[in-house]
């Protein structure tokens, strides 16, 4: 099971991507950087993404009412990803199910013009499945 220095070398594989990250979105610091950022600043973008991805994961409205298997509660993170769209790209973060506080997301931010982001989605979402953070 790769680690997140492979996690994101596997990222910046798709095509389009311009930079990614794995942040802990309770403190807003990155776990790991690559590519390029935003704003020039990776710790920085780590910090701003960070507040968004709270701000979508403590809200009731996206609150899974009831699990997959009909049973009540949550079997998984409520929310999976936010996509924020810009003039010049997306930026997907994928929220990243660990063993422990499952406080921790991928950051990818996508060219709009190279990048497919269907196809950016789901592949975040299987390299978000494989993460092993140690």
């Amino acid at each position: 099971m790769p680690g997140i220095d492979e996690c994101l070398i596997e990222v910046m594989r798709l095509p389009g991507a311009r930079g990614a990250a794995v942040v802990d979105w309770t403190s807003g610091l990155a776990l790991g950087t690559i590519g390029e950022s935003p704003n020039g600043d990776h710790e920085a973008t780590a910090a701003e993404t960070a507040e968004v991805a709270r701000m979508a994961a403590e809200q009731p409205v996206f609150a899974q009412a009831e699990a997959p298997t009909g049973l009540p509660g949550p079997s998984s993170p409520a929310v999976e990803d936010v996509i924020v769209t810009t003039a010049p790209g997306y930026h997907i973060l994928r929220f990243v199910e660990t063993a422990f506080d499952s406080s921790v997301f991928l950051h990818l931010w996508l060219d709009r013009a190279e990048g497919n982001l269907a196809l950016a989605r789901m592949r975040l979402g299987e390299i978000a499945e494989r993460l092993v953070l140690a």
